[in-house]
């Protein structure tokens, strides 16, 4: 099944080396370019308390650690194609907190820590946020992104932007994960003719292949676990409102989200709980808020699998017997480490939640994107039907491969105040939500939900588009509720995740899971960059 048919039946919003570079069939005649040991760095796998210590006894300081980064982006990622942007103040922003510290100000664990955010997110800076696309190149922000803002106040240091899927991999049926027009094609730095998955590629790639500290990324429906899962590492979609939402280029407000994406889920936690703030400027979330933290590290537990009770979502597995196989391992591991194991769960409403979610991102996406581009200034075009126009004018260079089916969509639909919209925005909360998890969990007295994160990689292909096997994303990304994927293992050397998720709100049990199951099983691995697995 393509990942784009997935994604249009059960709401899975996930997702070249650029047009001039590698291809992978119009352009056989080019071959991959030899390349230098990638895994020789000196940072590879580092973590944020191990930069920390090297700042804090003078080893290190956060301009050095930064110029590495830069250095290793230079190298590997004319291959990777995962940063489509570098900040050009990176080393000067450096500096800066550098002396902080040593005048004995150290704003927290981010302090002097090199971040790449996803390029549909508002940055006040010389650098553009276009959503991969070239319709938008010059859009400038005339303000931060609110997470940016309090990634800046926590002392971060931004490297630069990541590609991604154009538009959030929301244009087109037919897509190619992890390609934009602006960008390319991003790789999957285990094996560089696969499919990083979507929509945040290029932080899934950069944080694999360690080219920065940490990353962030979006979704709306798998574009943060997806991605996660296949290049190997942690992510975590937040519960909706968690982190705000503005100054981000949307899809739907009633589901998008950022979130963290990692090599550790530490350092996930880390990041979450520096940005974690209420905006209230954001748009309604319709979930009840509760409680939040600055610090989820607290959470962390490696015997937090003992005493909970943990239910299989059956119905989001067996799409591929090598990731059962994987899957079962890793129950009996959490069974092994003292948790209880709930077999066999099954949705109500497992059939229905797709239709109606697709119908709420159509009527969304529309209306979200026409207010966020009227109210940046710098953006070259003004509405969803321009945009329309200019991939028209401009096919060669952004429909090159597959086109623009879901904008025009998107463009056919109403307002919100529309009765099939309001009826699809109810229908699809309450069959995810309150009929789906939170009946489910309550049914069977659990703390978490487990299913597989992803199958093995793909290989890349523009002709034919995605060829996604299976995931487990919709229910936590429809309802608004919190999903984290941890590495589970590999196919044939391509990572895997499992993905643990729950009631709105509940990151601090579900941070004690994954945190203990990782602790347990230590699945994470830097890639190897082979050319391909024959």
């Amino acid at each position: 099944m393509k990942r784009r048919t997935f994604f249009k039946t059960t709401a899975l919003s996930g997702s070249v080396v650029a047009l001039t570079g590698i291809s992978a069939c119009a352009q056989q005649s080019q071959t991959l370019p030899a390349k230098p040991d990638f895994a020789d760095f000196d940072l590879n796998e580092i973590t944020i308390d191990e930069l920390q210590q090297k700042m804090g006894s003078g080893e290190l300081t956060s301009e050095s650690i930064c110029q590495k980064y830069l250095d290793r982006i230079a190298l590997v990622d004319p291959v990777l194609r995962s940063v489509i942007e570098i900040n050009p103040d990176t080393l000067e922003i450096a500096k800066k907190l550098d002396e902080e510290r040593k005048a004995g100000k150290v704003r927290g664990p981010m302090h002097g820590i090199p971040v790449l955010i996803k390029d549909n997110i508002d940055t006040f800076d010389k650098m553009q946020t276009t959503a991969g696309s070239l319709a938008l190149a010059g859009n400038i922000a005339e303000i931060d992104a609110f997470i940016v803002k309090r990634l800046r106040d926590a002392g971060a240091v931004l490297l630069g932007k990541t590609n991604l899927s154009e538009w959030a991999n929301f244009r087109s049926t037919t897509s190619s994960s992890g390609w934009s027009g602006r960008g390319g094609q991003v790789r999957n730095p285990f094996c560089l003719d696969r499919n990083p998955c979507g929509s945040s590629s290029g932080t899934g790639a950069a944080v694999a292949a360690n080219l920065c500290a940490i990353g962030i990324g979006t979704e709306t429906n798998g574009s943060i676990v997806c991605p996660s899962g296949i290049n190997g590492i942690v992510g975590i979609k937040p519960t909706l409102g968690m982190w705000s939402r503005r100054g981000i280029i949307p899809i739907a407000h009633s589901q998008d989200t950022a979130g963290p994406m990692a090599r550790t889920v530490k350092d996930a936690a880390i990041l979450l709980g520096a940005l974690a703030a209420f905006d209230p400027t954001d748009a309604e979330t319709h979930i009840e808020r509760k409680d939040h933290f600055s610090d989820y590290t607290q959470f962390l537990d490696e015997n937090g699998l003992k005493g909970m009770r943990i239910g299989i979502a059956s119905e989001m597995i067996g799409f591929n017997a090598k990731v059962d196989e994987i899957f079962k391992q890793a129950v009996e591991i959490m069974k092994a480490s003292g948790a209880e194991i709930i077999e066999d769960l099954k949705f109500e409403n497992y059939r229905k939640w797709g239709d109606s979610s697709y119908e709420v991102l159509l009527y969304e996406f529309k209306a979200g994107l026409n207010k966020y581009l009227q109210e940046h200034a710098a953006a070259p075009v003004k509405s969803l039907g321009e945009i329309i126009e200019f991939n028209k004018k401009n096919a060669a260079r952004e429909m090159p491969w597959f086109a623009q089916e879901i904008f025009e969509q998107a463009q056919s639909k109403g307002d919100l105040s529309s009765p099939e919209y309001l009826k699809a925005l109810a229908d699809s909360k309450r069959f995810a939500g309150k009929e789906g998890i939170d009946a489910v969990m309550e049914k069977h007295n659990l703390d978490a939900v487990i299913a597989q994160t992803n199958g093995p990689a793909w290989t890349i292909d523009w002709v034919n588009g995605d060829h996604f096997s299976g995931g487990s994303s919709s229910p936590a990304a429809i309802s608004g509720y919190p999903n984290i994927t941890v590495p589970m293992g590999t196919v044939h050397g391509l990572p895997v995740g499992i993905s643990f998720f729950g009631r709105a709100w509940s990151e601090p049990k579900l941070l004690k899971i994954a945190y203990a199951f990782e602790q347990a099983t230590k699945h994470r691995k830097a890639p190897g960059f082979l050319e391909t697995l024959a």
